[in-house]
């Protein structure tokens, strides 16, 4: 017993830590068992450091993509160069009125919160989802949800903007976006992109200003309502009357483009929201 606190007291008065840590302290410094558990304690250290943080910051991101997601619908309609403003989320609120439509029929559902509405959750979830079989998915998305957000502006109680979210494969990546409607439904009024991971420079074309451009203006249904709209191989003919459908394909990104097509071609038809646009024109003739 008198040894035991003799060996507790001579560490307490030499200033060296007993146990495992003195152990450690007491091993050389070019051991390889030092090293070792020094860098094991290291990354466990930083990993938790790294988690906290993470998930300190998880609310802030999940806060900045939805700010992104809203910035690129009101961009898809040019909203933002008719309405110059740094608050983003002030300017959504102010002009869009989100509702949520059954893609089956076309019709409103009833929420109470369908701004909280998570689609791309709900197209994983098997009970709120819809398969899609192979020869039907020309998306290549394999699933989609029962029901969809769709985006509406209103001028003194009249439509003026209707914005579809859309995605579709490309070469790489799902890409996410929205189609914007002028107040015909039936003229595009613009294109965006706020998710995807397409080459820089190739596929990734597809966020360039120039491009986009070429998407306004342009017819997605012809007189009978059958979709139109459509991504070509090169540029487009002015000549020829399939013009106001068409847009020209990227240089160089050929699969990109055709992704976009079959992405335009999926949303516009009834697997997607052709029920509903049906159903809008309707009540607008």
């Amino acid at each position: 017993m008198f040894s035991q606190e003799n060996k507790l007291n001579s560490d307490l008065s030499s200033g060296q830590p007993s146990g495992l840590l003195g152990k450690l302290r007491a091993m050389p410094n070019e051991s390889a068992s030092k090293m070792l558990i020094v860098t094991i304690s290291l990354c466990f250290v930083c990993s938790i450091i790294v988690s906290s943080v993470a998930i300190e910051l998880r609310p802030l991101q999940d806060a900045n993509k939805a700010l992104e997601k809203n910035r690129v619908i009101l961009e898809a309609a040019g909203l933002l160069e008719e309405n110059k403003t740094d608050d983003i989320q002030a300017l959504f609120d102010r002009l869009v009125d989100v509702k949520i439509v059954n893609l089956s029929t076309g019709e409103y559902v009833d929420s109470s919160a369908p701004k909280a509405f998570d689609q791309r959750k709900a197209a994983r979830d098997p009970l709120h989802n819809h398969p899609i079989p192979k020869d039907h998915d020309i998306a290549k998305i394999k699933q989609r949800a029962q029901q969809a957000s769709v985006y509406l502006v209103q001028r003194e109680g009249k439509l003026q903007n209707l914005i579809l979210p859309i995605h579709g494969y490309g070469l790489w990546s799902t890409m996410y976006g929205f189609l914007a409607f002028e107040a015909d439904i039936n003229t595009i009024a613009g294109l965006s992109f706020y998710e995807h991971a397409e080459t820089p420079g190739l596929g990734g074309e597809i966020d360039n200003p120039r491009w986009r451009a070429r998407w306004v203006g342009k017819i997605s249904h012809d007189d009978q309502g059958f979709p139109q709209l459509q991504v070509i191989k090169g540029r487009v003919d002015p000549s020829r009357s399939q013009s106001i459908h068409q847009v020209d394909g990227i240089a160089g990104a050929s699969l990109t483009s055709a992704g976009v097509n079959n992405m335009i071609r999926y949303w516009l038809g009834n697997n997607g929201f052709g029920h509903y646009l049906a159903r809008l024109r309707t009540e607008k003739s």
